[in-house]
């Protein structure tokens, strides 16, 4: 039996027999302040790591305050190491970088870092004690969301019902080491004045749909088929057979990573609050179904749905009828010309074969089948135009501000495996993307499944937002971010940062 099936019977059994620890008792001892701020802004920065030379670690909460509870190095000079995931201090001579600070109880400490890339890190959007330290040291903080939600995987969100409905993947509990597998869901309003980094914050603060004990309930219950976790993409809003619009996503019903039992399409049942299962498609050509984040699109004179991930590689006329039927994908896919392999493939939509992918390009390359300037999805490193930046998931999205398609994606094989994020433009949604900047990074660090909201775009578009699940999982690092890990982290990008022009595209 899969670990899932298991976990999904034994649960409630769990959570009645587990050993309750005896409560905390409230400190009243004295906390130092340390505060991590961005030398340019001024700005708290989040997920700063500080450790003494001891080993006692601190990681920045979202006002980038970590409360410092060493008595015994109270008002002695103490130096701290500093991590800073896209963000630093200048090393000494040795080849060191921190700061020696003297914390002491109400003498608030400052650091200053320079941020080294040009994507802003805002804070962190899920799970518990987002402003922790700056609660202890007597701050005023933002109140605690509902759900009792510690780590979330994975966002997808929708303008439906007049509200933003956002969805995880698998979440995190704190009473025990299983969660919940198939799919949380919670709804924010629309947000209407984002200037600020506290404005994007405040407007995400998530009501979650919760069970009877206050924990999130499953989005997709399935209760047909009680095996397996349940994720889904794609999730759109498309208008069915008599105009009305439908909240719709595709579900992949899972034995772990590697197996799928099965997938269809569901669609959101307003009154229940929860998707139902519309159609089980095959397993094969696994490509005609709703993923990642769809974007809608004018072409050939008709409204369509494209996906990718995460560039639109397949589309599908945008109604809910199109959607569920898989004859009516198609794909876009180059006819590569036969023993000429300095010719520029022919690029166009079909309905036989596969798309085409970063991957699959990179592939074409290395194997001298296609001439790195010819690929669409596998852009050049504006810093090393030797390099092609192999393109793992991210979105696509119209930018009125650039009047261009902008791509904002993870890579796989990076500095982290799957840590870097990249910026690039186009003049239509299916590239080419020629050029792309390294816009944020993680340290030893997986930073994965990105996506932009263009809803929270700013300042005419100038300003965008994305996040990403960030976790230790795939990087090869044993150890965990206290509170950060497994959850979704928020980054803000200004489009006039001179940093991003070698990727942006000419009017």
């Amino acid at each position: 039996m899969s670990p899932a099936p298991f976990a999904a019977a034994l649960l409630a059994f769990a959570l009645a027999f587990a050993p309750i620890a005896d409560s905390p008792v409230e400190s009243t001892g004295k906390l130092a302040e340390i505060q991590v701020v961005d030398a340019v802004t001024g700005r708290g920065v989040p997920l700063i790591e500080l450790e003494t030379t001891h080993g006692v670690q601190l990681v920045t909460d979202n006002a980038g305050r970590a409360a410092f509870a060493e008595p015994d190095l109270f008002g002695t000079e103490v130096w701290l190491s500093v991590r800073g995931h896209g963000y630093e201090v200048k090393a000494d001579g040795f080849g060191y970088r921190g700061v020696r600070v003297t914390p002491d109880p109400g003498k608030p400490v400052t650091v200053r870092v320079d941020r080294e890339l040009p994507a802003e890190r805002i804070g962190r959007l899920t799970g518990a004690d987002r402003w922790r330290d700056s609660a202890l040291l007597g701050h005023d903080v933002p109140p605690a969301l509902n759900g009792r939600v510690v780590g979330q995987d994975s966002v997808q969100a929708a303008f439906y019902l007049n509200q933003i409905q956002w969805f995880w993947g698998d979440t995190s509990r704190r009473n025990y080491p299983l969660g919940l597998f198939r799919t949380a869901a919670a709804t924010t309003p629309v947000a209407k004045e984002l200037t600020t980094a506290d404005d994007l914050l405040n407007a995400l603060r998530y009501d979650y749909r919760t069970d009877n004990g206050g924990f999130v309930r499953a989005a997709i219950p399935l209760p047909d088929r009680p095996e397996g976790v349940v994720w889904i993409d794609g999730l759109c809003v498309v208008p069915d057979e008599t105009g009305r619009e439908r909240l719709i996503c595709h579900y992949s019903r899972r034995e772990g990573l590697a197996r799928e039992l099965d997938h269809g399409v569901a669609i959101w049942d307003d009154e229940a609050r929860e998707f139902r299962s519309a159609s089980v498609l095959p397993t094969a050509e696994r490509w005609r179904h709703p993923k990642t984040h769809p974007i809608r699109y004018e072409a050939d004179g008709r409204d369509w749905l494209l996906f990718g991930a995460p560039m639109p590689n397949v589309r599908v006329p945008a109604t809910l009828a199109a959607v569920l039927d898989p004859d009516q994908y198609e794909a876009f896919t180059p006819e590569m010309p036969e023993g000429t392999p300095d010719a520029a493939p022919v690029w166009r939509w079909q309905q036989e074969a596969p798309p085409m992918d970063s991957k699959r390009e990179r592939e074409l390359v290395d194997a001298s089948r296609l001439k790195p300037e010819h690929a669409r999805f596998l852009p050049a490193d504006a810093a090393n135009p030797d390099d092609r930046v192999q393109l793992h998931s991210g979105t696509v999205r119209w930018n009125e501000y650039r009047r261009k398609w902008v791509l904002i994606a993870g890579q796989i094989g990076g500095t982290s495996h799957l840590g870097e994020v990249w910026y690039a433009e186009a003049d239509d949604p299916v590239g080419p993307f020629e050029t792309a900047v390294k816009i944020a990074s993680h340290d030893r660090q997986t930073f994965y499944n990105v996506c932009q909201h263009s809803f929270l775009d700013a300042a005419d578009g100038r300003l965008i937002a994305f996040e990403g699940t960030f976790t230790r999982d795939f990087s090869g690092n044993p150890v965990k971010a206290p509170r950060y890990e497994y959850n979704q982290v928020l980054y803000r990008l200004d489009l006039d940062d001179p940093a991003l022009k070698a990727a942006q595209v000419a009017p």
